[in-house]
């Protein structure tokens, strides 16, 4: 079995590394995308159309009960949870903050790797807080490939460097290595 999701965890800094992460993915990367991203409860969808325009895959706000569709990207709305469910399907909450968050990468690496276990990929990016790590420990403890940036390419080392100290990492990997290493995987599980 191949992997079938890429999920991304990204605060503050987090604008920029998506950027640099997407806009180095190829045209037929055919794994589905899904991102927490801290944002403002307020934010509108500028983070969308800013991402969108730098990256050849689709981005869209993520919708309750949709699908994972290959090579799309889908992002958390504001002020909501982003979960995957069994059926590979996404759901929206709006239960407590956690690690003071709502979006929190917690919660969308935890549902991922209780739902997809040796299929979910984790990558967790720049940051200010600890959010992540938990659910980075919940991927590998499942199978999953965990891969973590590199805390001296980050814009705030934190986040990184709690995954790396309390979990298992797979990769740790500079910013603008990821996306060439997940060219690469998408590549050999379109031949395999």
């Amino acid at each position: 079995m191949g992997y079938e999701v890429v999920m991304m965890g990204a605060s503050a800094g987090g604008m920029d590394a998506l950027k640099t992460l997407l806009s180095g993915l190829e045209e037929d990367f055919h794994l589905p995308i899904v991102i927490a991203q801290h944002i403002s409860a307020h934010s509108d969808n500028y983070l969308i159309t800013y991402l969108n325009s730098h990256s050849s895959l689709f981005v869209k706000e993520a919708e309750e009960k949709e699908t994972l569709k290959s090579g799309c990207v889908y992002v958390c709305p504001p002020n909501y949870h982003l979960l995957i469910e069994e059926d590979k399907t996404l759901s929206l909450a709006t239960f407590e903050k956690v690690n003071f968050s709502r979006p929190s990468i917690d919660v969308l690496f935890e549902t991922g790797a209780l739902s997809l276990k040796k299929a979910a990929i984790g990558v967790l990016l720049t940051g200010a807080s600890h959010d992540g790590a938990y659910g980075m420990g919940m991927i590998h403890a499942f199978g999953g490939m965990t891969v973590v940036q590199d805390p001296e390419t980050a814009y705030v080392a934190n986040m990184p460097e709690a995954a790396i100290k309390s979990t298992p990492v797979d990769y740790v990997l500079a910013l603008d290595d990821i996306a060439p290493f997940l060219n690469t995987l998408s590549r050999a599980q379109l031949k395999g």
